[in-house]
């Protein structure tokens, strides 16, 4: 049998705390979106076939996981890779449900996301990727902190603690600058243990009164503006947390790429999505010209090449053919 699975990218808005002095750390703030998007083939097979090492490694372990036999795996389509987008999760995720759904297996995403090496430290990745939606996980409780990352499999993915689809005529502008890859592997590990073992507590305080009053309210109510202008500062206050990390608030050219959506009457929030070099900007189906515009020219003011995308929030989760 075969199997077709396709699955969006996501945003990520920042943490909720990254201070040890705060009872939860981490709490995963971000949206699924429709595109780009990861579409993954599966046929049942004697041993693992595939010509694209990281689809080949995550199908490696999805047969082991799931006890079958194998699976002949293709990629039809891809996510851009450490640039922001959770490729990692979703091409993880999306050949686990591929290779499950081709054995007419249930492919247990959550249980199974850590022995697959995801949803460690945010869960909005898997969650996006089971629900789509705008989601807020409940991060881990703090003692559970080690200086050295946990071994794949010994954690749980984090719950989902509030979750709200997003009107349909929201638009996200995302701007993909040619720039460095994101931070991802041993090196985001080391740059999350320097943040968290300095990190200031006041900033979370900070951010909780943000996701309160601002972020879910607008989200609920489908307040464009409150819930731009909420995810917005989240993302800057977790900047002050990473700003010796990464150059800055922001990682850099994402700073000015930031300033310009966020000058842009139509743009209601823009930020940076996890270590970049993705930059959004939340507008609606009238202003899609005008942000799409301030994003290009910000690209060639800071003189990178780069496009520029417009998707669409992506309120259901992964979609399985067989």
């Amino acid at each position: 049998m075969t199997a077709r699975v396709a699955a969006g990218a996501r945003l990520h808005f920042g943490f909720q705390n990254l201070s040890l002095a705060r009872e939860r750390l981490y709490g995963g703030v971000g949206v699924a979106l429709d595109a780009p998007r990861v579409v993954v083939e599966a046929e049942t097979a004697e041993g693992v076939h595939c010509d694209d090492a990281l689809v080949a490694e995550c199908a490696e372990r999805a047969v082991d996981l799931l006890d079958v036999p194998g699976a002949a795996v293709t990629v039809t389509d891809r996510l851009p890779r450490h640039v922001g987008l959770g490729s990692g999760t979703q091409f993880a995720l999306a050949t686990l449900s591929a290779v499950a759904a081709a054995h007419d297996r249930d492919p247990a995403v959550r249980d199974h996301a850590p022995a697959m090496g995801r949803g460690g430290r945010s869960g909005v990745g898997v969650a996006a990727f089971e629900s789509g939606g705008f989601v807020v996980d409940g991060g881990h409780p703090t003692e559970l902190f080690t200086a050295a990352p946990p071994e794949n499999g010994v954690w749980t993915v984090p719950p989902v603690t509030a979750r709200h689809e997003l009107p349909t005529d929201w638009r996200f502008v995302v701007a993909l600058p040619e720039t460095g890859a994101g931070r991802s592997g041993d090196r985001e590990d080391e740059s999350m243990r320097s943040v968290v073992e300095r990190a200031d507590p006041g900033i979370a305080d900070d951010i909780g009164g943000v996701l309160l009053r601002r972020v879910l309210p607008g989200a609920a109510e489908g307040d464009r503006d409150t819930f731009g202008a909420g995810v917005a500062k989240l993302g800057r206050l977790n900047g002050a947390w990473y700003a010796d990390e990464q150059g800055g608030v922001y990682r850099p050219p994402a700073g000015r790429i930031v300033e310009a959506l966020s000058n842009c009457p139509a743009v209601a929030g823009a930020g940076q999505s996890s270590w970049g070099p993705a930059v959004w900007g939340l507008t609606d189906e009238r202003g899609v010209g005008a942000a799409r515009d301030a994003a290009a020219e910000a690209l060639d003011t800071v003189g990178v090449s780069g496009r520029v995308l417009v998707t669409t929030p992506r309120n259901h989760g992964v979609a399985v053919e067989s």
